[in-house]
């Protein structure tokens, strides 16, 4: 509870030095934590805002490699949506490779998970598993592992499940550590990776393509020759509906990971912003706001952190569903 405490205090501060003088823009507020950024916004001190700037890369008659700071010196600037364009076409360039907020948070975390996974493996090359108990990071992981192979990968796909189960666990331990981190609200935490559309899609693709690649006769059969009467095959409807459903699984799994994780952190943002909104409203208005917004903040860090395990397991139970689907073999049955 203190850590969570310290954390929504890191979270209060920032805001609060850059309310005193102006009132709080709402929008410019939530969408400057939830969207992608050329810089990492730390905080506001007097007005200053404090951040690290990151690296803007453009391929453009060459490679242009500057700051926000001075972007104009390479003749260009930031349109309405933050990205950026040409300041004299006001187009934007065809290539821009700059390492962003997401961008920078995406390598930390993946950086983050290797290092857990090499210091497990790293024990169990070392330890005789029939002799001793795993210890540090090995203890930590050896649980979850176990029951995301045994309880959900190992049931859903089949048979088969040692092929997939690599990709399974990645894509679980790569979705929670992302959550994780994105609940922390100072640095390296607090970018919005898996609250981006185009890192869930990524995942989903991976997933589409495990299951349309691998596929065995008898899936593509049901999908283009499925046992309906013929009719339905010959127009052809249930085929149409078939392929149809082949886009939509990964498509479900796009969505729900960002909706789920894009609205956790506009819940918390949004519960915080009372604080500032009612500012103006009378200390005892105010004061009861502020502490009923700060409880329930905390509850809702809690329930973040519950919906972070959620959801790293939901889009993995769904992808072991949708593999073992794409190998099922009735002729054994």
């Amino acid at each position: 509870m203190k850590k969570l405490l310290l954390i929504l205090t890191c979270l209060l501060l920032p805001l609060a030095a850059g309310a005193q003088d102006d009132e709080l823009n709402v929008e410019e507020y939530l969408f400057g934590h939830i969207a992608d950024s050329y810089e990492w916004h730390i905080c506001t001190v007097n007005g200053k805002e404090i951040a690290i700037p990151l690296p803007c890369i453009i391929i453009e008659d060459g490679v242009h490699v500057f700051t926000l700071h001075n972007m104009a010196e390479h003749g260009y600037a930031l349109n309405a949506d933050g990205k950026l364009v040409n300041a004299s076409t006001g187009k934007r360039p065809f290539w821009d490779i700059s390492i962003t907020k997401n961008v920078l948070g995406l390598l930390v975390d993946s950086i983050l998970l290797v290092v857990l996974i090499l210091l497990c493996a790293r024990w169990y090359k070392k330890h005789d598993v029939l002799k001793e108990t795993p210890s540090g990071v090995a203890a930590l992981l050896e649980p979850v592992i176990v029951m995301i192979q045994d309880d959900v990968i190992k049931d859903a796909v089949g048979p088969e499940y040692k092929k997939y189960t690599p990709y399974l666990l990645t894509a679980f331990f790569f979705i929670l550590i992302n959550n994780l981190m994105g609940i922390i609200p100072i640095f390296p935490g607090g970018a919005n990776i898996t609250g981006n559309i185009a890192v869930t899609l990524v995942l989903a693709l991976f997933t589409f393509f495990m299951v349309n690649l691998f596929g065995n006769k008898h899936y593509y059969k049901d999908i283009f020759w499925p046992d309906v009467p013929l009719f339905l095959k010959a127009i052809p409807i249930m085929p149409l509906i078939e392929i149809i459903g082949m886009f939509t699984k990964p498509f479900s799994l796009m969505i729900r990971l960002f909706a789920n994780i894009l609205a956790g952190h506009i819940m918390i943002l949004s519960t915080i912003a009372v604080i500032f909104l009612t500012a103006k409203m009378g200390a005892v208005l105010n004061g009861s706001l502020t502490v009923i917004a700060v409880l329930f903040g905390i509850f809702l860090d809690c329930l973040e952190l519950l919906v972070a395990f959620i959801q790293a397991y939901v889009f993995t139970m769904l992808s072991s569903v949708f593999i073992g689907l794409a190998h099922q073999n009735p002729e054994k049955h």
